[in-house]
């Protein structure tokens, strides 16, 4: 089993799928280091929030066990924060590819038999989605203040794991069918995935086609358009647009990949 950071984008978008969250990195984490989480506290079946947070805390718990200097930022991830959702993902996607070692899982067998809950159907939540109309092309030239209205889900940069080894318990292997339903769950998270980009590509189209109207009649002292304007740039709290070098190179990171 390998774990790819498309089975838990989806968390950062659409809310229905915050309940997988926990439980999730929970399993992960025992992927790694097993028997550093305690998977029968963990409920699999989590449907309220304070099942959430506590699937949460067992993972801090687990954190601090094997010497994880990570706080998780709980309360923000619970309400699924689309940023810090993302850069929780990110941080935890490369904790995990620094750690793994390989080894075969068997994530039912590791919590005993407990399914998980059922993802939501991620066509019920784009099937009612306004049709887009298609009008004359508008400018081809994008205002630098762009970012604020969507910024563009970075790579974490720099970041260091550090993470004291523990002798690790002795698994049994996974099923073949075990395996299949696993395999099963990412594909339909990665459809989701696909549907949540196509979602956030349509309304930041919305969003340029208000900007560009709003710049078309910046010279007009009209008190709405100003306010339009001071919204599309409003950001979250805390959140800062990554600086022109840090843009740059990623770029150059991203070209060296290919």
């Amino acid at each position: 089993m390998r774990f790819e950071l498309c089975c838990l984008i989806p968390v950062c978008s659409f809310s229905p799928f915050v309940y997988l969250l926990g439980a999730a990195y929970c399993q992960f984490m025992d992927m790694l280091f097993p028997g550093c989480v305690l998977l029968k506290k963990v409920k699999f079946q989590a449907k309220l929030e304070h099942e959430f947070i506590h699937n949460f805390k067992v993972l801090q718990a687990a954190f601090k066990r094997m010497g994880v200097d990570k706080i998780i930022p709980v309360e923000k991830l619970v309400k699924g924060k689309f940023q810090d959702n993302f850069e929780f993902v990110q941080w935890f996607k490369k904790f995990f590819d620094a750690n793994y070692d390989g080894k075969e899982y068997d994530p039912l067998q590791a919590r005993q038999g407990q399914d998980m809950a059922p993802a939501p159907n991620p066509g019920d939540h784009f099937s009612h989605r306004p049709k887009r109309t298609h009008g004359p092309p508008g400018p081809q030239r994008m205002s630098p203040t762009v970012p604020k209205i969507m910024p563009t889900p970075q790579r974490v940069l720099n970041t260091t794991v550090h993470v004291r080894k523990t002798p690790t318990l002795a698994r049994n292997g996974g099923s073949d069918g075990e395996l299949m339903e696993l395999n099963q769950q990412l594909m339909e998270l990665k459809l989701t995935v696909d549907g949540l980009e196509k979602e956030r590509d349509f309304y930041f189209s919305k969003l340029r086609d208000i900007e560009l109207i709003c710049q078309e009649h910046e010279s007009d002292t009209n008190p709405h358009l100003s306010r339009i304007m001071d919204i599309l740039y409003a950001t979250e709290d805390g959140f800062a647009a990554p600086d022109d070098d840090e843009i740059d190179e990623q770029a150059h990171l991203d070209q060296d990949e290919y």
